[in-house]
């Protein structure tokens, strides 16, 4: 399987999550969580990050970050690789503690960084372990919600300003917003391509983004095609009508589009052969 293509920008918001080996517990205690927010925080400063959130559960961490300077994976290889240094030299252990490389999804701000942090915000709570998130002291909530004294590398004044230009009021409707998505599990359905989260427009500026890297056969298909129009917006009744037209649009599917001959296939009821002679003639008529 191809690893998940990093897509870095000046300004891009990222989803970002990484979890133990085999599930394993990477955080054993209070600790072990203080050092890692420690942490966090010199990595916030020393490359200018800007976090919107964040969540430690046991066996994974949240984070909701934006990189002014485009240089995420510098970062997350500073705060993982550090604190795996820390939690062996701890415990005695040697070797990696993370589940191979972190994931980061890239996320449309104006349209879904409200929707992500109540999601981040809410983990502790869909898992059971508490009955709200205040009562989960490992997290950005509280200091998100005025509970809590806010550290200095987390920034709230975009997502509070969103609902208020009264501090108070802005952390009442925040609150009220986010207990509101407790049962909301629909964010993820709007992810594209494994690491898109945004609408189409949002898609294909970080597609224009990727056609700027040499190595573009290295970005798996599923992210390099993400966006495209569905099968069934390609192929019309009417279209499927008209054989010339249908072959013409087979032949975008497939090469444009990049579905598979078996997709094309499957969808309209012929056999994958025939697709590949479509496509074959239509290159030919083109030559």
């Amino acid at each position: 399987m191809a690893r998940p293509l990093r897509i870095e920008y000046p300004g891009a918001l990222y989803h970002v999550t990484s979890r133990g080996n085999a599930k394993r517990k990477i955080f054993r205690n209070d600790i072990d969580r203080m050092y890692f927010l420690d942490l966090l925080g010199k990595t916030v400063t020393r490359y200018h990050w800007i976090c919107h959130g964040y969540c430690l559960m046991d066996n994974h961490y949240h984070l909701v970050i934006e990189t002014p300077e485009g240089n995420l994976s510098r970062g997350m290889k500073h705060l993982n690789g550090v604190y795996t240094q820390k939690y062996n030299w701890q415990y005695k252990k040697t070797g990696h503690i993370l589940q191979g490389r972190f994931k980061a999804i890239i996320v449309d701000k104006d349209s879904y960084l409200l929707q992500l942090c109540r999601y981040v915000l809410l983990n502790p709570v869909r898992a059971k372990i508490v009955e709200t998130p205040d009562l989960w002291r490992w997290s950005s909530y509280n200091a998100m919600t005025g509970k809590e004294k806010q550290p200095e590398y987390l920034t709230t004044d975009w997502v509070l300003g969103q609902f208020s230009d009264q501090k108070r009021r802005a952390h009442r409707l925040f609150k009220d917003f986010v207990m509101k998505g407790i049962h909301d599990t629909t964010l993820w359905k709007n992810v594209k391509g494994q690491i898109f989260l945004g609408e189409k427009e949002f898609i294909e500026r970080c597609k224009r983004i990727l056609g700027k890297y040499d190595a573009l056969h290295e970005i798996p298909r599923s992210q390099r095609f993400a966006g495209r129009p569905s099968l069934e917006h390609l192929f019309t009744d009417n279209i499927q009508q008209q054989k010339q037209e249908r072959n013409n649009v087979i032949y975008d599917a497939c090469i444009q589009y990049g579905y598979t001959l078996k997709e094309v296939a499957d969808f309209l009821g012929i056999h994958y052969t025939t697709v590949s002679n479509v496509i074959r003639n239509h290159e030919n008529d083109k030559n």
